[in-house]
């Protein structure tokens, strides 16, 4: 008998956009959308891009374009087509049946490298909640597109399995993975609460991804979070300690990646972690200067920072990866409060980053000069905790402290 090795084919797309006039750079889209499709494992053949005033309502392209995907599809050996926004349930269906090839989108794509990713509890709940929301409106429309050609992109993950089942088991299964992640939640709400007693300030790094958020937490706090030159690397939150150069403390949290068009079923079930920023003191926001798109995806940062409710927070922008880049250059954000060059892999620019977040902690910060009567030498160790203990002298009237404490703390500290 002979035997055979059975190797899963790797799956072939033609990518498809559809420029409208309202100055969308589909090109550029579509260039990280290519980018997406080999984090999932598929390999893009062809790219089809259509200018028309508004996408299709029942084929996201027009129906004479049809024809040149087929061709295209025909051409290149392609197994699936990769569409670069949402589509509709009518609009996989109608392109399923009038292509005869697995259509997937934008979305799919996302929602699979997520599935791929989550490796916490937490991260599975909540990628199964996001896959199982997306497939529920679209159950009637994908079943052949999605049993003809069996795995590959759209099939991972821990929804994969719910493919077959109905909507009834589908809602089942949502209601319960809410229930699941409320648990999460009041986690969440817990270890944030604790931070706080603690009185220990906490910056979130925000930023597109792959832009060097988690190197550099880990350059910083030797987090040993995974670190990938790949879109999506970390999913799953990481928080550490950081100690500044004037012994004062600050938490820093690193979180999910933002991408344009981050579909909004994911927003929804990773509203627990996005939301770490909302609840921060500090923003860092870490940018790729050596990324072409770098200004809008600043702007897509920005965006979901406000779909988040992230407001009023003094924000550090770092313009990253500038080992990158041939010359200095100038570098503007305009919303935020401080501005620093960095290239995390090297080292640069982190000592004046420590020295800015000695600044905005301080800043909070009242100066103190007291003599502390020897009964009360406890209250050190309160103001080392929570403040900056600047200098102690011991004399026969107490220990005199010069310090710099938290409003918070301040009525605490006795003496005179």
């Amino acid at each position: 008998m002979d035997l055979y090795e059975l190797k899963e084919e790797q799956e072939r797309v033609i990518l498809v956009g559809v420029q409208t006039q309202d100055g969308d750079d589909t090109e550029e889209s579509l260039k990280e959308l290519e980018e997406l499709v080999k984090t999932a494992g598929a390999v893009t053949v062809g790219t089809v891009i259509q200018s028309r005033e508004a996408i299709h309502p029942g084929y996201y392209v027009g129906t004479g374009k049809l024809e040149e995907i087929r061709m295209a599809a025909d051409a290149y050996d392609a197994t699936g087509i990769v569409c670069d926004d949402e589509l509709s349930p009518s609009q996989m269906n109608n392109l399923e049946r009038e292509l005869g090839l697995k259509i997937m989108d934008r979305t799919v794509v996302i929602l699979d490298i997520f599935a791929a990713r989550a490796n916490t509890s937490e991260g599975k709940i909540q990628v199964e909640l996001a896959q199982l929301r997306y497939r529920a409106a679209r159950l009637t429309g994908m079943g052949t597109a999605m049993s003809r050609l069996g795995g590959g992109i759209g099939t991972r993950g821990p929804g994969e399995k719910k493919l077959e089942v109905d909507r009834r088991l589908i809602k089942s299964r949502i209601s319960q993975l809410r229930k699941d992640l409320e648990q999460v939640k009041r986690h969440r709400e817990l270890l944030r609460e604790g931070r706080k007693r603690e009185n220990i300030r906490t910056a979130a790094i925000v930023g597109y991804t792959n832009a060097g958020k988690s190197t550099l937490l880990n350059t910083l706090t030797d987090a040993c979070v995974l670190e990938e030159d790949k879109l999506f690397a970390t999913l799953d939150p990481t928080t550490r300690v950081l100690e500044l150069p004037g012994k004062q403390k600050i938490y820093l949290t690193d979180t999910v990646g933002f991408i344009r068009k981050l579909p909004h079923h994911l927003i929804e079930a990773f509203k627990s972690t996005l939301e770490e920023a909302k609840y921060a003191d500090f923003i860092i926001h870490v940018v790729d200067a050596s990324n072409p798109q770098m200004e809008e995806q600043m702007y897509v940062v920005y965006e979901t920072l406000q779909e988040l409710g992230v407001q009023d927070k003094k924000i550090v922008t770092l313009f990253n990866k500038q080992d990158r880049l041939s010359d200095a250059g100038i570098f503007r954000d305009f919303r935020a409060d401080y501005v620093i060059k960095t290239a995390v892999k090297t080292g640069q620019g982190l000592e004046e980053l420590k020295a800015v977040l000695e600044k905005l902690l301080t800043e909070d910060q009242i100066y103190i000069e007291r003599v502390l009567d020897y009964r009360e030498a406890g209250q050190l160790q309160l103001i080392r905790k929570y403040g900056q203990l600047i200098s102690e002298e011991y004399t026969d009237e107490g220990i005199a402290v010069k310090a710099r404490v938290p409003r918070d703390i301040y009525g605490r500290i006795g003496g005179k």
